[in-house]
Parts: structure tokens; sequence; C-alpha cells
């Protein structure tokens, strides 16, 4: 007999998906501790599991699952189940590729609304020093380098009516801070400083004062008392950040900051299988209408639980520097806001997970 910790080792499927397959019926426990609760498999229940795990991999729905489990003897069927997910497949590969033709054909003929604006004239800006560091602490969490999306691997500076809005994205969490900014009274300045020279220029920010932020055409350089660092932008467009915070008005919780890291930190989690960035451990948070947020137990269900990557929020209750914080959620498919009391412009938001497996 395996365990269900051992059975999802072996398995390739993680110990929550063994848990919703019970619960739907699909792959049921040879036995269940009658006090514990504890599930037990058989050993001939490996082969079905690891069948389920390359089943799901696929892209199969849960229904033809099912089928091909209940019918694995019966070779004809089996075969007509995988041969018509795979003609499903093929014709939503086929409709996908059509959709992004016609959209590269919208490209070609309209200006590429990512781009940054930049400005012909050398630009220089007069900035706190205690204020840059602070933005930049604020959002370098929420930036990653990914070869496949190489606009993304810095920070966003974006210079507008004396002040200057720090962007930083990896798809699934998004912080934005801002900072005063002196010296620019021309058009809005965006660039996108790479994160090893972000990183060099958070570096430079030790102390209190002004310092001098330079951009001229691809080259932006940081200068703090007889210090500098200096380097090329990404040559690579941003997404217009601004379109992506506007969230839909929903539910507010203050919290307090400590406690609820601490909560996070060891409360109750789900672990979610993903097929491109592989298993994350989930918190599932609860909001009811009252205002309050609590952390929602294994095999809690309702309209009022968002699923979020459990480092992605503990990361962005770090960043987010304060003992009080609102966390402002939507419906289980809208992103989680986390906000800072009294800045409206410092926040980070993070991309729901679905809870169904």
């Amino acid at each position: 007999m395996r365990s269900i910790g051992e059975m999802a080792r072996e398995s390739g499927l993680g110990v929550s998906a063994l848990r919703f397959y019970d619960r739907a019926g699909v792959l049921v426990p040879d036995r269940v501790d009658p006090v514990s609760g504890y599930r037990w498999y058989a050993p001939g229940q490996l082969d079905e599991a690891r069948l389920l795990a390359r089943l799901r991999r696929a892209g199969m729905p849960l229904a033809d699952i099912r089928l091909v489990l209940a019918g694995w003897s019966d070779t004809d069927l089996v075969r007509q189940l995988l041969d018509a997910h795979l003609r499903r497949l093929e014709q939503g590969l086929t409709d996908a590729r059509a959709a992004f033709s016609a959209l590269r054909a919208l490209l070609d003929h309209r200006e590429n609304p990512m781009t940054s604006l930049r400005t012909d004239t050398a630009v220089r800006l007069s900035l706190c020093a205690d204020g840059l560091a602070a933005a930049l602490d604020a959002v370098r969490f929420a930036a990653r380098a990914d070869p496949e999306l190489p606009m993304l691997a810095g920070i966003h500076f974006d210079v507008e009516d004396g002040a200057m809005r720090l962007v930083a994205t990896d798809r699934y969490r998004m912080a934005v801070a801002r900072t005063a900014a002196d010296g620019h009274e021309g058009p809005r300045v965006q660039v996108t400083v790479p994160l090893p020279l972000a990183d060099a220029m958070r570096a430079l920010l030790d102390g209190e004062g002004q310092v001098r932020l330079a951009v001229d055409g691809d080259r932006v350089s940081l200068e703090t008392g007889d210090r500098q660092t200096a380097g090329q932008c990404l040559g690579h467009g941003f997404p217009d950040y601004r379109r992506l915070v506007r969230l839909p008005a929903g539910r507010r919780a203050a919290v307090d900051v400590p406690a609820f890291r601490e909560a996070v930190r060891t409360g109750p989690v789900r672990t979610h299988e993903d097929p491109d960035t592989g298993s994350h451990e989930l918190t599932v948070l609860r909001v009811p209408e009252d205002g309050s947020v609590a952390l929602a137990g294994e095999g809690a269900d309702g309209p009022d639980l968002v699923a979020v990557n459990r480092a992605f929020l503990l990361d962005a209750l770090a960043a987010g520097a304060d003992d009080r914080l609102v966390l402002e959620l939507g419906d289980p498919t809208a992103p989680l806001a986390i906000r800072r009391p009294d800045d409206e412009h410092t926040f980070s938001i993070l991309m729901p997970v679905r809870l169904e497996n």
C-alpha cells in the first residue's frame, strides 16, 4: 500500500490533485482510515495514476478520462477516445494559428502600442535617494528574467508630470510604485532598465539626499555623490501597465501584516500543478462581505475564495513595507490587489489560480 504522499511522488500527480480525483470518483483510494481519513492506495493503482497524469498533461477532459480508465481493457474504446481528443487538439491548434495570423496582420497595419515613449533630447532628473530606493524595493520582487518575454526582464521607468513611476511584472504578478522627480517638464518619457542595472542602481542608494538620473536615447545612468552606474536600456517595448491595473472594485480587508504573514507562512496550502511553471503551493483566502480575511482550510469551497501563489503573496507582503496593508479581492478570477492604506500609488497585484485541480 502507498500513502497519498508516496503516490504523489511516484505518479507525478500532486497531493491536492489526488484528493480532487478521489472526490470526483476518478481515482478512489483502496482504503481510507476511518479515524484519520488518511488515504491508502493499492499497488495496482500506481499505473492508473500515472496514466491519469499523462492524460491530464495532454489536456483530456475529465469526462473522457473517466471512460479511458473505466474502459482500459477495451482497447477499441480507448483508441477512439484518444483519437477524438487528438482531433480536437489539432483543430484547436489550427484555429489558434488562424487567429494569430489575423492578429499579426492587424499589428502590421498599426503602430505597436507597446513601444516605449522616448525623447531625442537627454532627460536629467533629480530624485530623493530614499524615495527611489523605496520604489525599487516595492517593485523588484515582481520582475524576473524570462527568455520568452525579454521585454519584461527589467524595471520600467515612466516619467511624467513631476513624478517617476516604476513598474515590474512577470505576467503572474505586477508591482507599481511612484517617487517624485524634478527637472523634467516635457513630454512623457519611458525606458525599461535591465534587472542587473536596476540592482546596481539600488546598491548605490545607501543614504539620503538627492541623486541624478539621466536618460539619453537608449542609455540611462544614475549618479549619487562621486559614484555612478550606467548602461543600455532594454530595446523592447513594455506593456501598457495603466490598462492592466484598472481592476473592478472588490471586497477590501485590512490586515495586520506581521500576524498575517506568519499565518500565510505556517497555514494550510494546496498544491497546484502547472504544466508551464511546475508545482506551486497555493494559499486560499476567504474574504466575506464583513471585510475580514481568513485562510481557508483544505476542502473549503465557495464564491468568496481566492487562491494565489503562496510565495508570491509573501513577497508582496514584504515589499509592502508596512505593518498595515489592504487586500482588495474581486471574484475568484480577478487579480488580488495589495495596497498601502496611505499611498494609492504604490501597490501590487497577483493573478489568481483556479482551484478545480
